[in-house]
């Protein structure tokens, strides 16, 4: 994989993505230089994951911001506000999307003194601030996670948390990835993840390409391949983690740690800081997007697979219980029960290092 997922060109002013709509049959970079192709590229997921939507988010509040004209700071502000606030509307469930679009801001705020073009500059500058973290904490991420992996584990993961998710390594996969580096040889099961298949078509493509021995299943193999003994461990992401542990992740992930807990299997969440939300409570706290009907009923396949006017429910992720969950293995450690205690103080080592 010799290519980016997310990058600026500030040249061109533009955000530079992989379609992941068109994995894995063609790699396909886009250069987005107008904010509508932006919002649109978060809102049909042709770029996805939580830390790359918030690499983007950040990117395209930087290129927005660079095109307003405008001499005074109100001016300058009122025009931020509205590009901050449509990309905030793109997605509702991934917080690491409103963490990277409140840091710009507060850029911005914190230099309201200062002539515009200098904020620009400094908007600059934290955009790709954003980016870099995203490569050292995805690996950070990936060294406290291969610590809990044995060579020659069999890891079943879920939906994509690879390097197509973020700029690289990944968060579910970094362990994967930098196990590999060090000749550990893992088997990995990738769930199809019905019914956009990121399991399929991205991680089972990214994977391929980085010669891990990969084998896809469809999501309701997932007990028969537990059973079967072949599974030591499983490695999920998440797109936003409440105070609690409750971990709200792509449609399918709670059974996955229903099943794990049936068979004793260990079941790790990989994700960021920037994925805990202490302002969420529970898992009922975080909203839930739905996605259109015709995921389900006709994309992938060349005729409808369901009956016109049937009701179609299309609930884009699920909460998983904490008491499901064996660890969060983010950049500072590994959170374990209480959640409540163990997240929080990660939280305030994260605070005491900015």
């Amino acid at each position: 994989m010799n290519f980016e997922t997310v990058a600026l060109d500030d040249k061109n002013s533009a955000l530079v993505i992989v379609d992941q709509t068109r994995l894995p049959g063609e790699v396909v970079t886009l250069r987005l230089t107008r904010q509508q192709e932006i919002l649109d590229a978060i809102r049909t997921l042709k770029v996805r994951g939580a830390p790359a939507i918030g690499v983007a988010a950040a990117i395209g509040l930087y290129l927005a911001a660079k095109s307003i004209c405008a001499d005074s700071f109100d001016a300058f502000y009122r025009e931020f506000r509205a590009a901050k606030d449509a990309l905030a509307a793109t997605r509702p469930t991934a917080v690491n999307l409103f963490w990277a679009l409140e840091r710009m801001e507060k850029v911005v705020l914190d230099s309201r003194e200062l002539p515009v073009l200098e904020i620009k500059r400094r908007l600059y500058s934290e955009a790709l601030a954003i980016r870099e973290e995203d490569i050292k904490v995805c690996r950070a991420i990936g060294e406290h996670g291969l610590k809990l992996l044995r060579d020659g584990d069999g890891i079943l993961t879920h939906c994509n948390a690879g390097r197509l998710a973020t700029v690289q390594y990944g968060t579910a996969l970094a362990p994967i990835y930098l196990g590999c580096e060090k000749g550990y040889r893992f088997r990995v099961f990738a769930d199809e993840t019905r019914p956009l298949l990121q399991g399929a078509r991205l991680t089972a493509f990214e994977l391929a390409l980085s010669g891990v021995d990969t084998t896809v299943i469809c999501d309701n193999m997932a007990a028969r391949v537990m059973q079967n003994g072949w599974v030591q461990a499983v490695l999920v992401g998440a797109d936003r983690i409440a105070a609690n542990g409750d971990v709200c992740n792509k449609i399918g992930t709670s059974a996955l740690a229903i099943l794990a807990q049936h068979y004793g299997i260990p079941f790790y969440v990989c994700a960021p800081t920037s994925t805990i939300d202490l302002n969420a409570a529970t898992g009922a706290d975080i909203p839930i997007e739905q996605r259109p009907d015709s995921e389900v009923t006709e994309m992938w396949f060349e005729q409808r697979m369901a009956p016109e006017g049937v009701k179609v429910y299309n609930p884009a992720f699920d909460i998983t219980d904490n008491a499901l969950v064996t660890g969060i293995i983010t950049e500072y450690g590994v959170a374990r029960q209480p959640y409540g205690e163990s997240l929080k103080a990660i939280c305030e080592q994260k605070s005491a290092q900015e």
